[in-house]
């Protein structure tokens, strides 16, 4: 009994330890890496990725000034206000300042008085040279010193003719025009207000915007910029009329890339005959990108993008390699590729950082 008993116990451990060890040895399904019967591939063919994207975009004036005074005067009128409807040359204010109408005054006597000196001495220059025609009677040094005292007095005839016309510009300041046709979108002065043409950061009189001619201003992605040209038809929708689809074209591009947001500023042309659009409106513009014809199209779920690098998994020789790449546009689960890539290899579709380059592809 004794011996039965020592074998018993022996066994129920041995049995207990061969079925931990059995337990331990069978693999978690869940665990186990994908083996290379499960890579999915897809084939790489050139041609570009057409990318829809919204963009916000907004309205501008065509034309706009802020109308400050050129000299400093008293506001004696002003006739126009905000809305009201201007055309070109229209007058739009008037100032009063005495001393300008006093100086353009003085500067008038002033050139009367040295146009007669001229006149005197152009008339005696005349006589004299008449009368040097017969010898003997005028010496040359009277000639020439009378020659000389008609040229000066031209010159300060002419100088005192200058100074009168800039005098009279100065005073035509004092009646503020329209240098274009447009709305007056602001007023800050009224009658009898002191303006100032050397007060600084001051608000402007008059703020004058062009609407029936509009820009609509939006700033681009820098890879979808050089697909666009000038004359490119686009549409766009504005919050103040939600569901109305509008449409026109690319007329400006700047050609200069913010470094800041990496975006190009292009402009619309936006006409506004019925003044139903305003300078400052929200529009959404819609573009569509071609894409690049020299890009390789690739999975979008083909390329990793780690903290190191951005690749894809090409199927060459029978193993898997990692080709670095650079994307661009995407759609419906594609994208753009840039690298060195071959048109008609094979990418893995479902690639990621744990599969191992050298991994062989059954």
């Amino acid at each position: 009994m004794k011996i039965k008993t020592g074998i018993v116990n022996f066994l129920i451990p041995a049995i207990f330890l061969s079925s931990c060890a059995g337990k331990k040895s069978t693999p978690d399904p869940a665990s186990v890496p994908a083996t290379v019967s499960q890579i999915q591939l897809a084939t790489v063919h050139r041609g570009g990725v057409r990318e829809t994207l919204r963009l916000p975009a907004q309205l501008a004036a065509y034309e706009q000034v802020s109308i400050f005074p050129r000299v400093n005067g008293y506001v004696q009128s002003v006739l126009v206000d905000i809305g009201s409807q201007v055309k070109t040359g229209q007058l739009l204010m008037d100032l009063e300042a005495p001393e300008l109408e006093q100086a353009a005054a003085q500067a008038r006597e002033r050139y009367a008085r040295a146009k007669s000196e001229f006149v005197i001495d152009r008339e005696d220059y005349g006589r004299i040279k008449e009368a040097a025609l017969t010898p003997g009677a005028i010496s040359p040094q009277d000639l020439a010193s009378s020659r000389a005292k008609m040229d000066a007095d031209s010159s300060l005839a002419n100088a005192e003719k200058a100074n009168w016309d800039m005098q009279e510009t100065m005073r035509s300041y004092l009646r503020v025009r329209a240098p274009f046709s447009g709305v007056i979108t602001e007023r800050n002065v009224h009658p009898g207000a002191l303006v100032s043409a050397e007060a600084k950061d001051s608000k402007p009189m008059l703020e004058l915007k062009q609407i029936s001619h509009l820009r609509l201003e939006v700033d681009i992605p820098e890879a979808l910029s050089s697909s666009l040209r000038e004359g490119d038809t686009v549409s766009f929708y504005l919050n103040a009329f939600p569901g109305k689809k509008m449409q026109s074209r690319v007329s400006r591009i700047s050609m200069n890339i913010n470094l800041q947001f990496r975006s190009e500023r292009i402009e619309l042309d936006v006409y506004n005959a019925d003044h139903q659009l305003a300078p400052g409106m929200y529009a959404e513009v819609i573009f569509s990108s071609r894409g690049n014809p020299l890009a390789f199209v690739v999975p979008k779920s083909a390329v990793v993008t780690s903290t190191e690098r951005k690749y894809v998994l090409v199927d060459r020789d029978g193993k898997l390699k990692k080709v670095d790449v650079s994307t661009g546009n995407e759609s419906a689960g594609t994208l753009e590729a840039f690298g060195p890539l071959r048109d008609g290899e094979q990418v893995v579709v479902k690639a990621d950082d744990e599969m191992r380059e050298g991994q062989a592809v059954p």
